[in-house]
């Protein structure tokens, strides 16, 4: 798959429809998912970041937010595979930008909506084990 120009959508991000959204398509987008877009919306609020690094994580937010992308969410399964393959080239990009603290955060967010199974689905982030 090939990835979109997914930093014309920073003007789509806001912090409240990032919440709203992750919180109403938790269950149906997969633990992979939601825990990229977590770590990301974190990694955003460090100050350890770079300007360019944000300005990336808020393109691949601002392009997961958007009901208008590649594949519509709406779709059924497929709707999601794009954002989720943005949120993943955005994340190995950042990864050595990502406290463990930040990582610790997001599985906690996890477990309010996925359980222990579902979690397990986190340790092949980037399709290895982490």
């Amino acid at each position: 798959m090939e990835l979109p120009d997914f930093m014309s959508y920073a003007s789509k991000f806001s912090q409240a429809d990032f919440v709203e959204k992750i919180a109403r398509i938790a269950k149906r987008a997969g633990a992979k998912l939601v825990y990229a877009a977590l770590i990301l919306y974190y990694t955003l609020q460090s100050d350890k970041i770079s300007a360019a690094n944000k300005a990336m994580i808020i393109g691949a937010l601002g392009y997961m937010i958007s009901p208008l992308d590649v594949v519509p969410d709406a779709i059924p399964i497929a709707g999601l595979t794009d954002d989720l393959a943005v949120l993943l080239f955005v994340l190995k990009k950042v990864w050595t930008d990502v406290d463990p603290e930040i990582q610790e955060n997001a599985r906690q967010r996890l477990s309010k909506w996925f359980d222990d199974d579902e979690i397990d689905e986190i340790k092949n982030l980037f399709g290895k084990e982490e």
